[in-house]
């Protein structure tokens, strides 16, 4: 019998730590699995769809959360600075609309005009790529180059170093991340904690 507890309790405890390996997400030079995912648009929307781009700023974000709204103006200006320079912006929600109802899909095509968003807006239906990425707020960044046909993680993490005042911020870390990928450089930084509320997904 002891025998048999003990089996079974390596067995949870190895199933638990494959299920926190399996949710901890992109590192650095990972490569991002591509995903299909509806836009606001009601048309579906690939990282493989953009043929000349060079890279992507990938931003979970929401409606509801106060960080993700303080952050919508700045996210539209990322998209509208790097998109002509290969670097477009894919905002994706990740919150499950039966936790919270602000951020259902028609909720989302109702901000994305009211906001004049310049990039898809893409509704992670059944929650099924935030934990491939491991982004855990929103807003939550991963900027990806193209290399060898592959999307490779450069940057993690936060968007600037102050979310309630634009006009304080220090350090622009995803506008210095892209900067030094087009210019063929180094990233500084490559890593930052994402400030933002957490994403509302169904306990398992």
């Amino acid at each position: 019998m002891k025998k048999i507890r003990f089996i079974l309790s390596a067995v949870v405890l190895l199933a638990i730590s494959v299920q926190a390996g399996a949710q901890s997400g992109y590192k650095i030079g990972d490569a991002a699995t591509d995903f299909k995912l509806k836009n606001v648009d009601n048309k579906t929307v690939s990282l493989s769809d953009y043929k000349s781009a060079k890279g992507f700023i990938v931003v979970f974000t929401c409606n509801h959360c106060p960080f993700a709204k303080a952050y919508q103006d700045r996210i539209i200006a990322l998209d509208k600075k790097y998109a002509s320079l290969g670097y477009p912006v894919i905002a994706i929600n990740p919150n499950d609309p039966k936790l919270e109802p602000t951020d259902s899909f028609e909720a989302m095509q109702v901000r994305a005009k009211e906001k004049g968003f310049t990039f898809p807006y893409l509704f992670d239906d059944g929650q099924k790529v935030y934990p491939q990425y491991g982004a855990t707020k929103t807003p939550h960044v991963f900027v990806l180059n193209k290399e060898n046909g592959k999307n490779i993680v450069r940057y993690i993490g936060a968007i600037d170093d102050n979310y309630a005042k634009p006009e304080e911020v220090s350090n622009k870390y995803v506008e210095a991340a892209v900067d030094a990928l087009l210019a063929g450089k180094p990233i500084a930084q490559t890593t930052t904690v994402a400030i933002g509320c957490g994403i509302k997904a169904q306990k398992m």
